[in-house]
């Protein structure tokens, strides 16, 4: 049973006592189209003679401006609407209007919320329908008396009920509720955990028939997590609204320690482990729910316990509240989190699970010695002044194997400039030596203290085991200083920045001159990869207030932060170009003063790629199947791993995997007696309005959710109501999402759930459709998924991030930070497998140059030019290009063991003589795969060029043959000088072994 708001599933008796009349809050059971006539309708019966039926309906709304939505009247007999209907006094309290009862006297359905969806299918605008001008009619409807009875209200289902939390109090029982209980500046409201608050601008009549009260009383088991709400009705505006916990003790002087109880609006543990305080305001006339978290121990005695809480407020006198807790002695079952309904799960915001820095396999632990600190496959060395005076990789040119020859990335060390503005000279900083200030296997931190009589800048830098250094760099103005510019150069050796992407370039063969300038408020751009195939760095421009910004079709809803420092105005830009013996990166800021005791954040980030040689035996032996299906069909297609998405019988909510994880559960078990893996859709960026913790999250104000103009689809605009963003939805469920903020306490909550589903109910990793987290998530994410020697599989797939509403970002270059962590790429939707060339495939799609390999998606991909880069495309989504007769031709061939030599390698063994026809040699024992794929603009002919020492076959017993491959190529047997045609925009896969 889905127990989602559990007591909205006991609505069809409950009765509401208002003056004018008796209503039932009742479940419709989707007993009507709810996208033409809305979600919400009283039922009622006319019984008079008169062709006008009069009626009027306490229905106690919390949606705005219900006198600009129509009121539609059916017949419950035929189903028949009304033609006329005369609206006298709609309000939110109640409506009165007549309506002509052409079916004469019975039951009528009064709907008074419908909509119709406008807009893309799965971005709809709810809109809703204006009433429809009826015809004159010569009674007069002011005077009539009201002749028809209204017998309840009935939503489409549970789900959708405004029962309890929404049914409105009056304004006449608020101001007698204000009278009554004369408090100067708020009451409190005590509220269960199954009951949660919604509304903000109106409170609910449950309120008015409770009271405000003094005393809240419930009952929990040992070791549940337990949690209730303080309703806060501001009767003026109160600042600084804050908790006080007492113990909690038994007649027996047992106790429960107030050091337990927390207030998740005021207090708690932010995604990167730091404290997290947050002041809460409330206006005048809004409710604020307050969330109170408490684990009851494990070894707490049954019994009953009292204590208080006190609300504390800066700008009016406490309150205090009684709190009587029965504790219940059967122990709960993992904290009650096979109940989320009942809030239990809500502790997983303030989770630090998996936070400890270890070390992540195939990573190895940092080593330091001297100023060198070594890394798998890589090496930094600081200078003086604490930033890299070296970066050396150790991959080969294919990417396959560590060797022991370095890749110097730097032609010299990385520098600061302060270019005075007097006589446009460098004013140089003494280099103060650098310290270590932790040394652990997956952390070493160093600081650097370099100043001379007018500046002082204190570097603090962090080396992680993956490549990722973070570098804090504060500059004190000691004496007031006038700058013509301050500059940072990374001079790249020049052999080490062959390619780029990022600031705005797409990726490819890095230009000659490059130059580039901020723009924030249009461009998610402050940084940008440079490198080659087993060399390279990206790297990033912040400041210390840098906040990560929304992607994914939302950049321009949460931008950039412009740095103060690197950005200085918009007078900072980047160029990048050939000087003497390097390849520079000028990064400036253009002139500034800086008076005595300023201080600015030239802070940046740096990753070394690649990160680790490239799998390729896990490319061949993973074969992903992307839909929901019986796994006797999809073991069938020779696939190995099923990625379930959402808007699945399995997983159907989207990001909120909790609901059906029964289901989930018994489907991965029989995949596992197979043979097979599952992976679950499963990320954060948006979330499904049914999430059992919407509401309690709202209260968080734009913590979890973000700010936005509200809209979307009708469950949103009438329970939501506003400030939020509408996502994704999914019309064959009605599964709405809601835009997450960013970087919050959900991420806390994420890597628990993830840990849940891993331990319990068996996930073999996760498929991400682009990623709202940072490195700190991933690592978490990537820590619990691999526990107790699960796969932990993660592929990452991304829509072409280059478009205006994603801020013109490159999909690679964003989500670099996650490479370490990911297992394939599925660069994706938008992407243009035809018209771009091998550079943007090599550095933007396939992954290679970071240690990944990937697969197509966008039309199918192209199946020719995806195999010199190892990539074949997804099945089923897969257009014209089946992956299978590919998977097949792999296993005939053997693919298993075999060493990738790429068309960029000197050591392939096989060229074609065609600078825009390349091959890719897969080589083992005594045989080679050739992989050779056109970008001309025309048909050509092309022979061979086979170097037979390193292909390491005998030429005088090679025997070369085209296999034939359904859709791919026409199977043939080839010579050593044969010309071979390769049609525009194909290519061909060649088999030459010994006989």
């Amino acid at each position: 049973m889905n127990k989602f708001l559990l007591p909205l599933l006991l609505l069809t008796q409950i009765i509401v006592s208002t003056k004018a009349q008796q209503l039932k809050y009742v479940n419709g059971k989707d007993g009507w189209n709810a996208d033409s006539l809305g979600n919400q309708r009283a039922v009622v019966i006319f019984s008079g003679s008169a062709p006008l039926a009069k009626v009027s309906i306490n229905w106690r709304r919390s949606d705005p401006n219900p006198e600009q939505k129509a009121i539609i009247v059916q017949d419950a007999r035929t189903g028949k609407l009304m033609e006329n209907v005369y609206p006298l006094a709609i309000t939110k309290e109640k409506g009165i209007f007549c309506f002509e009862a052409e079916a004469g006297a019975g039951t009528y359905y009064v709907y008074y919320q419908s909509y119709k969806n406008e807009g893309r299918s799965n971005y709809p605008k709810g809109v809703y329908i204006k009433q429809k001008k009826a015809r004159d009619t010569q009674i007069d409807i002011q005077r009539m008396l009201i002749n028809t009875k209204v017998v309840e209200i009935q939503s489409i289902n549970a789900f959708n009920s405004m029962y309890p939390m929404e049914v409105i109090a009056t304004a006449d029982e608020v101001r007698k509720l204000r009278i009554k209980y004369a408090e100067p500046a708020f009451l409190v409201f005590p509220e269960y955990r199954t009951y949660p608050i919604v509304m903000k601008n109106d409170i609910p009549q449950r309120w008015i028939q409770k009271g405000a009260q003094k005393t809240f009383s419930d009952k929990a088991l040992r070791g549940e997590n337990f949690s209730f709400q303080l309703g806060i009705y501001a009767l003026k505006e109160l600042q600084n609204v804050t908790l006080k916990f007492s113990d909690l003790k038994d007649q027996a002087g047992n106790k429960i320690s107030a050091k337990l109880i927390s207030c998740l609006n005021t207090n708690g543990v932010a995604y990167n482990e730091t404290p997290l305080i947050k002041k809460v305001d409330v206006p005048q006339n809004q409710v604020q729910a307050l969330w109170n978290l408490l684990t009851i121990p494990n070894s707490a005695k049954a019994g009953k316990y009292t204590g208080t809480v006190t609300v504390n407020v800066a700008n009016a006198p406490s309150q205090t509240i009684q709190i009587n807790l029965t504790v219940d002695p059967k122990l709960s079952n993992e904290n009650g989190i096979n109940e989320p309904w009942k809030q239990t799960r809500l502790t997983w915001l303030n989770s630090t699970l998996a936070q400890k820095n270890t070390v992540i396999a195939p990573y190895i632990p940092l080593q330091v010695q001297g100023n060198t600190i070594s890394l798998l496959g890589r090496k930094v060395e600081l200078d003086k002044n604490g930033f890299p005076k070296q970066i050396q990789t150790f991959f080969s040119p294919e990417m396959t194997e560590y060797t022991t020859t370095p890749n110097n990335l730097l032609a010299e060390n990385i520098h600061f400039h302060f270019v005075r503005k007097a006589d446009g000279k460098n004013t140089v900083l003494k280099d103060g030596g650098i310290q270590f200030t932790k040394k652990e296997e997956g952390t070493v931190q160093w600081k650097s203290k370099n100043a001379n009589d007018s500046l002082m800048m204190d570097v603090t830098g962090t080396l992680e085991f993956d490549g990722f250094l973070v570098y804090t760099v504060k500059v004190t103005a000691l004496q007031e200083v006038d700058l013509q510019d301050v500059t940072m150069h990374i001079p790249f050796n020049k052999t080490a920045a062959s390619y780029m992407m990022g600031f705005g370039q797409k990726g490819g063969e890095r230009p000659v001159q490059f130059d580039w300038k901020w723009d924030v408020a249009n461009k998610n751009q402050d940084g940008a990869w440079l490198g080659n195939i087993n060399a390279g760095l990206q790297y990033s421009l912040r400041d210390e207030h840098y906040v990560r910004p929304l992607n994914t079709n939302f950049y321009l809803q949460k931008p950039l932060l412009l740095p103060t420092s690197w950005g200085n105005e918009n007078k900072g830009g980047v160029s990048i170009g050939i000087k003497g013996s390097s390849m520079l990166a000028n990064n400036y800021t253009g002139e500034r003063k800086m008076k005595k005791g300023d201080v600015l954040y030239y802070n940046f980030t740096l990753l070394i790629t690649p990160f680790h040689t490239i799998n390729t035996d896990f490319q061949w032996e993973n074969r992903f199947y992307h839909k929901y299906n019986a796994i006797d069909s999809i073991k069938k297609t020779g696939a190995t791993v099923v990625n379930i998405h959402h808007a699945t019988p399995i997983n159907p909510w989207i990001n909120y995997p909790f609901i059906e994880y029964a289901k989930m559960k018994n489907y991965i078990d029989e995949a596992h007696q197979k043979g097979l893996k599952v992976k679950i859709y499963n990320t954060v960026r948006e979330l499904s309005n049914r999430a059992y913790e919407t509401f309690p999250m709202r209260s968080l104000g734009h913590e979890i959710y973000s700010p936005g103009n509200g809209g979307g689809f009708s469950w949103l605009q009438e329970h939501v109501k506003d400030d939020y963003i509408a996502a994704w939805f999914v019309p064959e469920i009605k599964d709405a999402a809601l835009v997450n903020s960013g970087m919050s306490r959900w991420h806390n909550y994420y890597v628990e759930g993830m840990n849940w589903l891993t331990k319990n109910v068996g996930i073999d990793g996760i498929y991400l459709d682009d990623v709202a987290f940072d490195r700190i998530t991933m690592k978490r994410v990537k820590r619990v998924l691999i526990q107790n020697g699960h796969p932990g599989i993660i592929d990452l797939h991304s829509a072409n991030q280059y478009n205006k509403s994603d801020g013109f970002n490159n999909s690679a270059n964003l989500y670099m930070e996650h490479f370490p962590y990911l297992n394939r790429l599925w660069f994706g939707e938008y992407f243009d497998y035809e018209k771009s060339k091998p550079d943007f495939y090599l550095t933007e799609v396939s992954g290679i140059p970071f240690g990944l390999m990937g697969e197509m998606l966008q039309d199918g991909g192209n199946q020719w030019r995806g195999m010199v880069f190892g990539m074949t495309n997804r099945l089923p989504w897969s257009g014209n290009n089946d992956p299978r007769p590919i998977w097949k031709a792999w296993d005939a061939f053997g693919m298993k063991g075999t060493k990738m030599f790429g068309y960029w390698s000197e050591n392939s063994g096989v060229k074609t003589g065609n600078p825009v026809i390349l091959a890719t040699v897969y080589k083992k024992q005594g045989a080679a795969l050739v992989a050779i794929a056109s970008w001309a603009d025309q048909d050509e002919l092309i022979k061979l060029d086979m170097d037979w020492k390193k292909l390491g076959i005998d030429p005088a017993k090679a025997v070369i043959t085209m296999p034939e491959i359904e859709n791919f190529q026409t199977g043939a047997n080839l010579s050593e000088q044969q010309e071979i045609l390769i049609p525009k925009g194909k290519g061909a896969l060649i088999i030459i072994k010994e006989k």
